[in-house]
């Protein structure tokens, strides 16, 4: 049966954090930048979860500000400067959700200020300026965590728990689709990465690629404009990962009308295969197995999947690392691999 490499997911980072908070202590965080879709989600997590306190808000873009900061999830934080909140010795942690370009300038800001990281994705186009921003946090004993989707899926975990265990058999292939429907701005904002479409979404498939498989051997992608809607965004993308004995293919596209419906995640072995379709809200997962396996019986079969909502996993993982003083269950090798592969695929390398 095929060998897969051991599981970069489970390493942990050999670097000591800081000592850890005293049990009671609520972890202080602040939030930089609102421009980000997912900062809602993530707030709501937050202020959820008994381990966190927010306590203050910053947002540099005045337009940004005055069009957004009525939401009722701000009353209670406090606005504050850049300066004040990187200043403020008493945060633990500070969530960057702004724009691409300012993620690691700012997030470097953050480090050096003794905070620990979490960043939204993509965190940028390049790959040097993240290696020194994971470094510094190694070098700085601070955490860093990217903000994809799908890393504590009930669904993933599921098909992480059968590759691990061979019920697949030998594991030939991973065909992974995640679409949307892009407004003009939002086209805009992507059309200005080559890898458009994939570059802003793909990353999210390509996390559970990459932390199944490893590093691929070689990357070919298709980054085309293929709608009617007179922009350069590549809004009909494929990236096709190549491993000694598997392919891995991740589809994006940027007009969907029925996206969330598309957006699956496939594996496929000579012993069986698992698809979960659709990933959210309410995921079936879908499996068809030549022999009964594990918890599995022979032939097909449908499994639904409770609810995955966003972010509440992360942040509880984020609040175990901190309080005490423990590395992420995604390390910082894992998050350099990801984005080299995203970049690979992107065409940026």
């Amino acid at each position: 049966m095929m060998q897969l490499p051991r599981r970069r997911f489970l390493q942990a980072s050999a670097a000591t954090l800081a000592p850890r908070l005293p049990a009671a202590s609520k972890i202080r965080t602040g939030i930089l930048g609102i421009q980000h879709s997912h900062l809602s989600g993530k707030l709501q997590a937050m202020l959820d979860n008994p381990a966190y306190e927010v306590v203050t808000i910053c947002e540099t873009d005045a337009d940004t500000r005055k069009r957004q900061s009525g939401s009722k999830l701000f009353a209670n934080l406090r606005w504050v400067s850049v300066e004040e909140m990187l200043a403020d010795k008493s945060l633990d942690l500070i969530v960057f959700e702004g724009e691409v370009k300012d993620a690691v300038p700012m997030g470097k800001r953050i480090l050096q200020a003794g905070k620990h990281l979490h960043l939204e994705k993509p965190p940028t186009n390049k790959m040097e300026p993240f290696r020194e921003l994971a470094n510094l946090a190694r070098e700085r004993r601070k955490l860093l965590q990217l903000g994809y989707l799908w890393r504590f899926h009930d669904g993933v975990i599921k098909i992480q728990e059968a590759v691990k265990n061979g019920w697949l058999g030998d594991v030939y292939m991973i065909r992974a689709t995640i679409n949307s429907d892009r407004g003009q701005s939002q086209r805009d904002t992507e059309a200005r990465y080559p890898g458009g479409a994939l570059f802003e979404l793909g990353g999210h498939m390509i996390d559970v690629v990459v932390a199944l498989l490893g590093r691929p051997g070689n990357v070919r992608h298709w980054l085309r404009h293929d709608t009617s809607i007179k922009d350069t965004l590549k809004d009909n993308t494929l990236a096709v990962f190549e491993y000694p004995r598997a392919l891995a293919l991740v589809i994006s596209s940027a007009k969907d009308p029925a996206n969330g419906i598309h957006r699956t995640f496939e594996i496929i072995g000579s012993g069986g295969t698992m698809l979960i379709a659709p990933m959210e809200p309410n995921p079936i997962l879908h499996v068809h197995l030549a022999q009964a396996v594990g918890p599995y019986k022979k032939g097909a079969q449908q499994i639904a999947l409770p609810p995955q909502p966003r972010f509440i996993r992360d942040f509880q993982e984020l609040a175990r690392a901190i309080q005490t003083n423990s590395a992420l269950r995604f390390s910082y090798n894992h998050e350099l691999l990801l984005h080299e592969t995203l970049l690979r695929a992107s065409g940026e390398i």
